[in-house]
Protein backbone atom coordinates (compact mmCIF):
# COMPACT_ATOMS: atom_id res chain seq x y z
CA UNK A 1 0.00 0.00 0.00
CA UNK A 2 1.38 3.33 -0.88
CA UNK A 3 0.54 6.50 0.73
CA UNK A 4 -0.41 9.63 -0.66
CA UNK A 5 -2.35 13.10 0.48
CA UNK A 6 -5.43 14.81 -0.44
CA UNK A 7 -6.99 17.78 1.58
CA UNK A 8 -10.23 19.42 0.77
CA UNK A 9 -9.58 21.60 3.71
CA UNK A 10 -12.41 22.83 5.96
CA UNK A 11 -10.58 25.66 8.44
CA UNK A 12 -12.73 27.42 10.77
CA UNK A 13 -14.18 30.68 9.81
CA UNK A 14 -12.47 33.86 10.55
CA UNK A 15 -9.05 32.39 10.29
CA UNK A 16 -6.35 34.06 8.56
CA UNK A 17 -6.62 33.12 4.69
CA UNK A 18 -2.92 33.83 4.71
CA UNK A 19 -2.04 31.52 7.52
CA UNK A 20 -4.67 28.62 5.83
CA UNK A 21 -2.94 28.71 2.04
CA UNK A 22 0.91 28.45 4.21
CA UNK A 23 -0.28 25.47 6.43
CA UNK A 24 -1.97 23.74 3.45
CA UNK A 25 1.18 24.04 1.12
CA UNK A 26 3.49 23.09 4.05
CA UNK A 27 1.36 20.08 4.36
CA UNK A 28 2.08 19.13 0.81
CA UNK A 29 6.52 19.94 1.33
CA UNK A 30 6.00 17.25 4.40
CA UNK A 31 4.29 14.78 2.49
CA UNK A 32 6.94 14.94 -0.21
CA UNK A 33 9.67 15.07 2.37
CA UNK A 34 7.98 11.67 4.08
CA UNK A 35 7.83 9.61 0.59
CA UNK A 36 4.02 9.85 -0.04
CA UNK A 37 4.11 9.20 -3.87
CA UNK A 38 0.87 12.19 -4.74
CA UNK A 39 -0.89 14.54 -3.60
CA UNK A 40 -4.34 16.10 -4.29
CA UNK A 41 -6.40 19.54 -3.60
CA UNK A 42 -9.54 20.34 -3.84
CA UNK A 43 -11.23 23.66 -4.98
CA UNK A 44 -14.44 25.39 -4.03
CA UNK A 45 -14.86 29.22 -4.72
CA UNK A 46 -17.69 30.07 -2.87
CA UNK A 47 -16.72 28.64 0.54
CA UNK A 48 -15.22 30.48 3.30
CA UNK A 49 -13.97 27.86 5.13
CA UNK A 50 -12.95 25.23 2.04
CA UNK A 51 -11.19 28.03 1.03
CA UNK A 52 -8.83 26.86 -1.78
CA UNK A 53 -10.72 28.37 -4.83
CA UNK A 54 -8.19 26.96 -7.55
CA UNK A 55 -6.45 23.93 -7.25
CA UNK A 56 -4.12 24.66 -10.69
CA UNK A 57 -3.06 27.56 -8.71
CA UNK A 58 -2.18 26.03 -5.32
CA UNK A 59 -0.82 23.47 -7.21
CA UNK A 60 1.78 25.82 -9.63
CA UNK A 61 3.06 26.98 -5.89
CA UNK A 62 4.14 24.15 -4.96
CA UNK A 63 5.96 23.56 -8.52
CA UNK A 64 9.59 24.60 -7.04
CA UNK A 65 8.78 23.06 -3.61
CA UNK A 66 7.70 19.74 -3.97
CA UNK A 67 10.12 17.66 -5.46
CA UNK A 68 9.43 13.96 -6.12
CA UNK A 69 5.86 13.55 -5.74
CA UNK A 70 3.10 13.61 -8.29
CA UNK A 71 0.58 16.82 -7.51
CA UNK A 72 -3.34 16.42 -8.70
CA UNK A 73 -6.31 18.64 -9.36
CA UNK A 74 -8.59 17.05 -6.45
CA UNK A 75 -10.62 18.16 -8.53
CA UNK A 76 -11.25 20.59 -11.29
CA UNK A 77 -14.78 20.91 -11.23
CA UNK A 78 -15.38 21.36 -14.66
CA UNK A 79 -19.44 22.48 -15.22
CA UNK A 80 -18.03 25.85 -13.81
CA UNK A 81 -14.81 25.97 -16.19
CA UNK A 82 -15.00 27.04 -20.06
CA UNK A 83 -13.10 23.55 -22.02
CA UNK A 84 -10.36 25.86 -23.66
CA UNK A 85 -9.36 27.78 -20.44
CA UNK A 86 -8.97 24.38 -18.22
CA UNK A 87 -6.71 22.51 -21.50
CA UNK A 88 -4.81 25.34 -21.33
CA UNK A 89 -3.92 25.92 -18.27
CA UNK A 90 -3.51 21.75 -17.53
CA UNK A 91 -1.42 21.80 -20.18
CA UNK A 92 0.90 24.83 -18.73
CA UNK A 93 0.68 23.24 -15.54
CA UNK A 94 1.82 19.92 -16.27
CA UNK A 95 5.12 21.66 -17.93
CA UNK A 96 5.89 23.14 -14.84
CA UNK A 97 5.60 20.35 -12.77
CA UNK A 98 7.78 18.18 -15.81
CA UNK A 99 5.33 16.30 -15.97
CA UNK A 100 4.42 15.17 -12.67
CA UNK A 101 0.93 15.91 -12.68
CA UNK A 102 -2.37 13.75 -12.58
CA UNK A 103 -5.77 15.64 -13.46
CA UNK A 104 -8.50 14.97 -11.06
CA UNK A 105 -12.26 15.55 -11.94
CA UNK A 106 -15.28 15.88 -11.14
CA UNK A 107 -18.99 17.77 -11.81
CA UNK A 108 -18.83 19.25 -8.84
CA UNK A 109 -20.86 18.86 -5.78
CA UNK A 110 -21.07 22.29 -3.88
CA UNK A 111 -24.17 23.84 -4.77
CA UNK A 112 -23.30 27.29 -4.06
CA UNK A 113 -20.25 26.91 -6.77
CA UNK A 114 -23.17 25.51 -9.24
CA UNK A 115 -25.09 28.48 -8.63
CA UNK A 116 -22.82 31.17 -8.76
CA UNK A 117 -21.82 29.93 -11.76
CA UNK A 118 -25.31 30.00 -13.69
CA UNK A 119 -25.24 26.22 -13.34
CA UNK A 120 -27.60 25.18 -10.33
CA UNK A 121 -30.68 24.10 -12.70
CA UNK A 122 -28.93 22.58 -15.56
CA UNK A 123 -27.70 18.78 -16.03
CA UNK A 124 -24.08 18.91 -14.72
CA UNK A 125 -23.13 15.62 -15.21
CA UNK A 126 -24.17 16.19 -19.09
CA UNK A 127 -21.75 19.38 -18.45
CA UNK A 128 -19.32 17.72 -17.17
CA UNK A 129 -18.93 14.97 -19.52
CA UNK A 130 -19.15 17.63 -22.67
CA UNK A 131 -16.38 19.85 -21.12
CA UNK A 132 -13.47 16.65 -20.71
CA UNK A 133 -14.67 15.25 -24.26
CA UNK A 134 -13.76 18.91 -25.80
CA UNK A 135 -10.63 19.08 -23.00
CA UNK A 136 -9.81 15.94 -24.58
CA UNK A 137 -10.67 17.09 -28.20
CA UNK A 138 -8.61 20.31 -28.31
CA UNK A 139 -5.37 18.26 -27.13
CA UNK A 140 -6.24 15.25 -29.45
CA UNK A 141 -6.66 17.68 -32.37
CA UNK A 142 -5.44 20.81 -33.92
CA UNK A 143 -6.33 24.06 -34.45
CA UNK A 144 -8.98 25.91 -35.12
CA UNK A 145 -10.57 23.00 -33.37
CA UNK A 146 -14.57 23.69 -34.46
CA UNK A 147 -15.91 22.02 -31.47
CA UNK A 148 -19.50 22.39 -30.76
CA UNK A 149 -22.22 21.15 -27.81
CA UNK A 150 -24.58 21.96 -25.66
CA UNK A 151 -22.72 24.13 -23.30
CA UNK A 152 -19.87 25.39 -25.11
CA UNK A 153 -18.26 26.41 -28.51
CA UNK A 154 -14.45 26.16 -28.62
CA UNK A 155 -12.93 27.41 -32.40
CA UNK A 156 -10.19 30.23 -33.43
CA UNK A 157 -11.35 29.94 -37.29
CA UNK A 158 -12.12 33.44 -37.34
CA UNK A 159 -8.87 35.15 -35.76
CA UNK A 160 -6.00 32.52 -36.57
CA UNK A 161 -2.56 33.79 -37.99
CA UNK A 162 -0.38 30.44 -38.10
CA UNK A 163 2.56 31.86 -38.83
CA UNK A 164 3.44 33.74 -35.21
CA UNK A 165 1.24 30.97 -33.91
CA UNK A 166 -2.24 32.73 -33.00
CA UNK A 167 -4.94 30.52 -32.66
CA UNK A 168 -3.38 27.56 -30.64
CA UNK A 169 -4.07 26.14 -27.67
CA UNK A 170 -1.04 24.40 -26.18
CA UNK A 171 -0.79 20.62 -25.45
CA UNK A 172 0.89 18.55 -21.87
CA UNK A 173 3.87 17.61 -21.69
CA UNK A 174 2.59 14.12 -21.04
CA UNK A 175 0.98 12.66 -23.86
CA UNK A 176 -2.02 12.02 -24.93
CA UNK A 177 -2.21 13.74 -21.60
CA UNK A 178 -1.77 13.49 -18.21
CA UNK A 179 -3.36 10.65 -15.89
CA UNK A 180 -7.18 11.68 -15.19
CA UNK A 181 -8.41 10.67 -12.29
CA UNK A 182 -12.09 10.90 -10.92
CA UNK A 183 -13.58 11.31 -7.61
CA UNK A 184 -16.08 8.67 -6.24
CA UNK A 185 -18.50 9.69 -3.75
CA UNK A 186 -21.82 7.39 -4.52
CA UNK A 187 -22.50 4.20 -3.68
CA UNK A 188 -22.44 1.35 -6.47
CA UNK A 189 -21.08 4.21 -8.52
CA UNK A 190 -21.81 4.25 -12.02
CA UNK A 191 -19.07 6.85 -13.12
CA UNK A 192 -16.82 5.06 -11.60
CA UNK A 193 -17.89 2.25 -14.26
CA UNK A 194 -17.76 4.68 -17.10
CA UNK A 195 -14.33 6.22 -16.01
CA UNK A 196 -12.89 3.28 -16.03
CA UNK A 197 -14.03 2.02 -19.19
CA UNK A 198 -12.57 5.36 -20.52
CA UNK A 199 -8.90 4.36 -18.81
CA UNK A 200 -9.55 6.54 -16.21
CA UNK A 201 -9.14 5.88 -12.45
CA UNK A 202 -10.88 6.58 -9.30
CA UNK A 203 -10.50 8.27 -5.81
CA UNK A 204 -13.02 7.16 -2.92
CA UNK A 205 -13.85 9.77 -0.52
CA UNK A 206 -12.67 10.15 2.74
CA UNK A 207 -16.42 10.83 3.77
CA UNK A 208 -17.67 7.85 2.25
CA UNK A 209 -19.20 4.49 4.78
CA UNK A 210 -16.83 1.74 4.54
CA UNK A 211 -19.45 -0.56 3.47
CA UNK A 212 -19.98 1.98 0.14
CA UNK A 213 -16.46 2.43 -0.61
CA UNK A 214 -16.65 -1.38 -1.11
CA UNK A 215 -18.96 -1.03 -4.10
CA UNK A 216 -16.22 0.68 -6.08
CA UNK A 217 -13.94 -2.42 -6.36
CA UNK A 218 -16.78 -3.93 -8.62
CA UNK A 219 -17.62 -1.04 -9.95
CA UNK A 220 -13.90 -0.32 -11.08
CA UNK A 221 -13.80 -4.35 -12.88
CA UNK A 222 -16.98 -3.32 -14.28
CA UNK A 223 -15.49 -0.30 -16.09
CA UNK A 224 -12.37 -1.92 -16.84
CA UNK A 225 -14.06 -4.83 -18.71
CA UNK A 226 -16.34 -2.58 -20.48
CA UNK A 227 -12.91 -1.00 -21.65
CA UNK A 228 -10.96 -3.86 -22.55
CA UNK A 229 -8.22 -2.38 -20.65
CA UNK A 230 -6.79 -5.12 -17.36
CA UNK A 231 -8.22 -4.46 -14.27
CA UNK A 232 -5.55 -2.86 -11.92
CA UNK A 233 -6.48 -2.50 -8.05
CA UNK A 234 -3.00 -0.71 -7.21
CA UNK A 235 -4.99 2.52 -9.64
CA UNK A 236 -7.40 2.49 -7.03
CA UNK A 237 -7.20 5.55 -4.45
CA UNK A 238 -8.93 5.68 -1.27
CA UNK A 239 -8.83 8.96 1.04
CA UNK A 240 -9.70 8.32 4.38
CA UNK A 241 -9.09 10.26 7.69
CA UNK A 242 -6.40 9.34 9.97
CA UNK A 243 -4.68 11.23 13.39
CA UNK A 244 -1.60 9.49 14.82
CA UNK A 245 -0.46 10.01 17.98
CA UNK A 246 2.45 8.97 19.90
CA UNK A 247 -0.22 8.05 22.93
CA UNK A 248 -4.05 6.84 22.77
CA UNK A 249 -4.70 9.91 25.08
CA UNK A 250 -3.10 12.48 22.94
CA UNK A 251 -4.91 11.02 19.94
CA UNK A 252 -8.37 11.06 21.38
CA UNK A 253 -8.00 14.96 22.81
CA UNK A 254 -7.31 15.83 19.51
CA UNK A 255 -9.88 14.08 17.72
CA UNK A 256 -12.41 14.92 19.81
CA UNK A 257 -11.86 18.29 22.07
CA UNK A 258 -13.84 21.45 21.47
CA UNK A 259 -11.97 22.78 18.08
CA UNK A 260 -10.79 19.31 17.07
CA UNK A 261 -10.47 20.29 12.91
CA UNK A 262 -11.85 15.96 12.68
CA UNK A 263 -15.18 17.27 14.21
CA UNK A 264 -15.11 20.65 12.50
CA UNK A 265 -14.58 18.99 8.86
CA UNK A 266 -17.19 16.62 9.54
CA UNK A 267 -20.13 18.99 11.70
CA UNK A 268 -19.72 20.46 7.79
CA UNK A 269 -20.24 18.41 5.72
CA UNK A 270 -23.09 16.49 8.00
CA UNK A 271 -24.57 19.82 7.61
CA UNK A 272 -24.36 20.13 3.75
CA UNK A 273 -25.36 16.72 3.09
CA UNK A 274 -28.14 16.56 5.15
CA UNK A 275 -28.81 20.07 3.43
CA UNK A 276 -28.78 18.92 0.27
CA UNK A 277 -30.79 15.50 0.66
CA UNK A 278 -27.51 13.38 0.51
CA UNK A 279 -27.41 12.47 3.88
CA UNK A 280 -27.47 8.57 2.60
CA UNK A 281 -23.98 8.82 2.22
CA UNK A 282 -23.89 8.38 6.11
CA UNK A 283 -25.97 5.52 6.26
CA UNK A 284 -25.40 1.91 6.31
CA UNK A 285 -29.06 1.12 6.53
CA UNK A 286 -30.74 3.56 3.68
CA UNK A 287 -34.03 3.11 6.15
CA UNK A 288 -31.97 5.08 8.61
CA UNK A 289 -33.72 8.51 9.51
CA UNK A 290 -31.56 11.84 8.70
CA UNK A 291 -32.10 12.08 12.79
CA UNK A 292 -29.79 9.52 13.20
CA UNK A 293 -27.01 10.58 11.28
CA UNK A 294 -25.45 12.68 14.10
CA UNK A 295 -22.03 13.95 14.05
CA UNK A 296 -20.82 11.12 16.91
CA UNK A 297 -22.01 8.29 14.64
CA UNK A 298 -20.07 9.96 11.57
CA UNK A 299 -16.73 10.28 13.54
CA UNK A 300 -17.36 6.73 14.88
CA UNK A 301 -17.33 5.25 10.88
CA UNK A 302 -14.95 7.51 9.07
CA UNK A 303 -12.09 8.56 11.24
CA UNK A 304 -9.31 6.25 12.45
CA UNK A 305 -7.08 7.71 15.15
CA UNK A 306 -5.09 6.05 17.79
CA UNK A 307 -1.39 5.14 18.31
CA UNK A 308 0.63 3.77 15.30
CA UNK A 309 -0.11 0.19 16.74
CA UNK A 310 -3.61 0.96 16.66
CA UNK A 311 -3.86 2.87 13.34
CA UNK A 312 -2.34 0.29 11.57
CA UNK A 313 -4.56 -2.44 13.07
CA UNK A 314 -7.78 -0.39 12.27
CA UNK A 315 -6.55 -0.06 8.31
CA UNK A 316 -5.77 -3.53 7.75
CA UNK A 317 -9.41 -3.84 9.07
CA UNK A 318 -10.55 -1.33 6.69
CA UNK A 319 -8.52 -2.83 3.67
CA UNK A 320 -9.96 -6.50 4.68
CA UNK A 321 -13.54 -4.84 4.20
CA UNK A 322 -13.06 -2.53 1.47
CA UNK A 323 -10.55 -4.48 -0.42
CA UNK A 324 -7.02 -4.44 -1.58
CA UNK A 325 -6.51 -0.81 -3.13
CA UNK A 326 -3.07 0.85 -4.37
CA UNK A 327 -2.98 4.03 -2.51
CA UNK A 328 -4.39 5.73 0.94
CA UNK A 329 -4.96 9.25 0.75
CA UNK A 330 -4.40 10.79 3.87
CA UNK A 331 -6.73 13.36 4.25
CA UNK A 332 -5.52 16.97 5.32
CA UNK A 333 -7.20 18.66 8.19
CA UNK A 334 -6.78 22.47 9.55
CA UNK A 335 -3.16 22.59 11.35
CA UNK A 336 -4.96 23.26 15.00
CA UNK A 337 -2.20 22.10 16.40
CA UNK A 338 0.85 22.43 13.92
CA UNK A 339 3.26 19.96 15.44
CA UNK A 340 0.69 17.28 16.01
CA UNK A 341 -0.57 17.76 12.51
CA UNK A 342 2.99 17.38 11.19
CA UNK A 343 3.65 14.35 13.99
CA UNK A 344 1.14 12.64 12.44
CA UNK A 345 1.89 12.62 9.00
CA UNK A 346 5.08 11.48 10.48
CA UNK A 347 3.98 8.69 12.45
CA UNK A 348 1.95 7.27 9.27
CA UNK A 349 5.07 7.39 7.08
CA UNK A 350 7.37 5.83 9.63
CA UNK A 351 5.42 3.47 11.75
CA UNK A 352 2.11 3.31 10.24
CA UNK A 353 2.54 2.33 6.45
CA UNK A 354 5.71 -0.09 7.47
CA UNK A 355 3.27 -1.76 10.20
CA UNK A 356 0.56 -2.50 7.59
CA UNK A 357 3.41 -3.53 4.54
CA UNK A 358 4.49 -5.63 7.17
CA UNK A 359 1.67 -7.44 7.76
CA UNK A 360 0.33 -7.83 4.52
CA UNK A 361 3.72 -9.68 3.23
CA UNK A 362 3.10 -11.92 6.16
CA UNK A 363 -0.32 -12.48 5.64
CA UNK A 364 0.38 -13.38 1.89
CA UNK A 365 3.24 -15.67 3.01
CA UNK A 366 0.86 -17.46 5.29
CA UNK A 367 -1.67 -17.73 2.39
CA UNK A 368 0.93 -19.46 0.31
CA UNK A 369 2.01 -21.90 2.56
Amino acid sequence: MQLGFFTMPIHPLGKDWRQCLREDQDAFVLADELGFVEGYVGEHVTDEAENITSSMIFIATLADRVKKMRLGTGTINMPNTHPAHVAGEIAMLDHLLDGRLNFGISPGGLLSDAEVFGNLDNDRNAMFLEAINMVLGIWEGEAPYNLNGNFWTVSTERTMMTDIGQGKIAKPLQQPHPPIIVTAVAPFSKGVSAAAARGWDPISANFLLPKWVATHKKSYIDGCKEGNREADLANWRVAKSVFVADDMETARDYVFRDDSPYLHYYNSLVTKLKKNGRANLFKEDQDMPDDAVTLDYVMEKLVIWGTPEKVADDVLAFREEVGQFGTMLYAGHDWVDVDLARRSMTLMAEKVQPAIIDAEKRSGSEAAQ
